[in-house]
């Protein structure tokens, strides 16, 4: 019998997988049945030291707020749909890496991988930091909030991810009162998928790119033009960042299809 690895307390994040994919027209029913009984687990969950996951859904309402128009992180306005995020122990980024190569080669060859989709921005990432009002990081895939806001900047040549930090700081001092406000905000940097993982497009890691999700308690879409839609340019106006990307999600409903006949 093979023993992991004892896991030191408490549950810390350490790494997370961000897949954001557009299923293919006409195949996004079915797309989501596979997707939530079957690779949500199979192909991620159930990996050794990945300790949660969530799924999040984002229908042309609030594809339609997103910003800007056309972005490196997803270049077709209406896409990335569906986003899945998983949270990694720290500290064994490498087991659980090796254990989805080695598993999603496995599915490929026993035929249960679906290819009426296609990946809009796979990409692992490191947490680097975080700014909560209430909830723990690692508990916010767990707590089922209502919203998700993914933001992402380009640092500047002579800015830092702590330069950033220190803005976001600031930012959600003011932000965590307000009615469209966050409840927890996580700060990542892109690491490399491996070479040779099978049916994800290869995203060059860029050291100079950080994303941040923002976890709600309501729907995006409330309070957008007074909080989110400002976003961006805030950052641009830090001087320390170009604004990359801002995409509000809502949470999928387990064991239903509510918003997939919505995404265009």
């Amino acid at each position: 019998m093979r023993y992991r690895r004892s896991v030191a307390a408490p549950i810390d994040l350490g790494t997370l997988l961000f897949t954001a994919v557009e299923p293919h027209r006409g195949h996004e029913f079915d797309y989501n049945r596979w997707y939530e009984t079957d690779h949500f687990y199979a192909g991620c969950l159930v990996g050794p030291y990945c300790f949660a996951g969530g799924r999040f859904v984002a229908p042309k309402r609030l594809k339609d707020l997103r910003s800007p128009a056309t972005s490196p992180m997803c270049a077709d306005p209406l896409g990335g749909s569906l986003l899945a995020i998983y949270w990694i122990q720290k500290g064994f980024h490498d087991e659980w890496s090796a254990w989805a190569l080695a598993t999603v080669v496995d599915l490929h060859a026993t035929e249960r991988m679906f290819s009426q989709r296609d990946h809009t921005h796979t990409a692992m990432y490191e947490h680097r930091a975080v700014h909560q009002r209430d909830t723990p990081i690692e508990l916010a895939l767990d707590r089922a909030f209502s919203g998700l806001v993914v933001t992402a900047g380009q640092l500047h040549e002579d800015a830092s991810l702590n330069d950033v930090e220190t803005w976001t700081g600031a930012w959600s001092s003011h932000a965590f009162t307000q009615p469209w406000g966050p409840s927890v905000i996580g700060t990542s940097t892109m690491l490399p998928l491996p070479n040779d993982a099978p049916d994800v497009p290869a995203n060059a890691p860029d050291d100079r790119r950080f994303i941040q999700l923002h976890f709600l308690d309501h729907d995006p879409a409330e309070h957008w033009a007074d909080g989110y839609g400002k976003w961006g340019d805030e950052l641009e106006a830090s001087g320390l960042a170009a604004h990359v990307w801002t995409a509000p999600y809502i949470p999928t409903v387990p064991g239903t299809d509510r918003h997939i006949n919505d995404l265009w």
